[in-house]
């Protein structure tokens, strides 16, 4: 008589899905906003818009990834910070636009489900989904046996916001003389790894663990920290102020995505000497003899968001941000050009 398979036998485990689950339930419900309808476990996640709320509600949305950033935290089997990644560099796109995130969703897939590991990273998730006010309401693991090594994974993620149509943040404000404030990063967020690591480990021959003097903390350390979330402190700017544009700093960096933010006939100019640059960055030209404008073009340099404004709003943006103990600084204007950025000052000539 032929051996009898199972799924288990094919390489899911089924039982191991159903354990992750249990482990993660108490962080995903520390996530729901009273919108959330149901509970976890569901086909779909349901979320209800507060009636009243909005006149002419616009939904916003965005997904990605984290990146070969993964591979850090699979050299040093951290797990704990990379769900923050998929989050903030979901919620912070949809900020730009104005939107409140609403609600998440992420997907995971995995070479062989390990339910403490899956926990790990779904609850970086969650606490991340929490500080930017935003629900987990649903969400896929996924064992794909043979397709991914094992301890190895990819971690994707869908947001979704809601912004008064009338609140709806676009290129159009944007004019001559408006000034843009930049808010710091914490690090190198969670784009341009494929050259950071072919600086760090091919080039210099890093360990993961290795303590690095200029940093104050090993490379691992530093090139893990999670990128940061932005809601907490531009929701109340939004709310308040006329804000003309907003830029999260991400792949492609100064260049490429300052100018989605302007029209056609205005560009930006930037003083590079005005903010301290982290030293991750000027280690990482150093290391690997980067041109500073391809510095600018993949990485944050040390500013992970970008809000535009009149120069007397920018004053009172200033003003409440330094209230909040919120760091700010005044990095560049909006000036007549061809959609481009220029960048001057500090180690930078363009």
């Amino acid at each position: 008589m032929a051996e009898q398979l199972t799924y288990k036998d094919s390489g899911v485990d089924i039982d191991a899905g159903n354990k992750s689950v249990q482990l993660i339930k108490d962080s995903v419900k520390a996530t729901y906003r009273p919108e959330v309808l149901g509970d976890l476990g569901g086909f779909g996640g349901l979320f209800a818009l507060t009636a009243g709320k909005y006149k002419e509600p616009v939904l916003v949305s965005g997904t990605d990834g984290v990146g070969t950033k993964l591979r850090l935290a699979f050299m040093l089997d951290k797990h704990d910070t990379v769900g923050q990644d998929a989050v903030a560099m979901c919620v912070n796109d949809i900020l730009v636009q104005g939107a409140e995130p609403l609600f998440f969703l992420d997907y995971l897939a995995v070479g062989k489900l390990d339910p403490e590991q899956v926990a790990d990273v779904v609850k970086g998730v969650a606490n991340a989904c929490k500080e930017s006010g935003c629900a987990l309401i649903g969400g896929e693991t996924a064992e794909m046996s043979g397709f991914y090594p094992v301890g190895e994974y990819d971690i994707a993620g869908f947001a979704v916001g809601a912004v008064e149509k009338s609140k709806l943040i676009t290129s159009e404000k944007v004019k001559e003389g408006d000034v843009v404030l930049g808010l710091p990063s914490s690090g190198v967020h969670s784009n341009g790894y494929s050259l950071v690591r072919k600086i760090c480990f091919d080039l210099k021959g890093f360990k993961g663990d290795e303590y690095i003097e200029e940093l104050g903390k090993t490379i691992g350390e530093e090139l893990l920290t999670p990128t940061r979330l932005y809601p907490k402190s531009c929701l109340p700017l939004i709310e308040n102020f006329d804000i003309h544009g907003m830029v999260h700093i991400t792949g492609g960096g100064f260049y490429e995505n300052i100018p989605r933010a302007l029209p056609e006939d205005m560009a930006v100019e930037i003083d590079s000497s005005v903010w301290q640059m982290p030293a991750i960055f000027r280690l990482l030209q150093q290391w690997g003899n980067v041109d500073w404008k391809e510095m600018y073009r993949t990485f944050n340099m040390g500013i992970g968001m970008i809000i535009i404004a009149s120069a007397d709003e920018a004053e009172k943006i200033k003003a409440h941000l330094a209230a909040a103990d919120e760091t700010v600084y005044e990095i560049g204007r909006v000036v007549k050009g061809n959609h481009d950025v220029t960048i001057k000052g500090g180690v930078f000539h363009d």
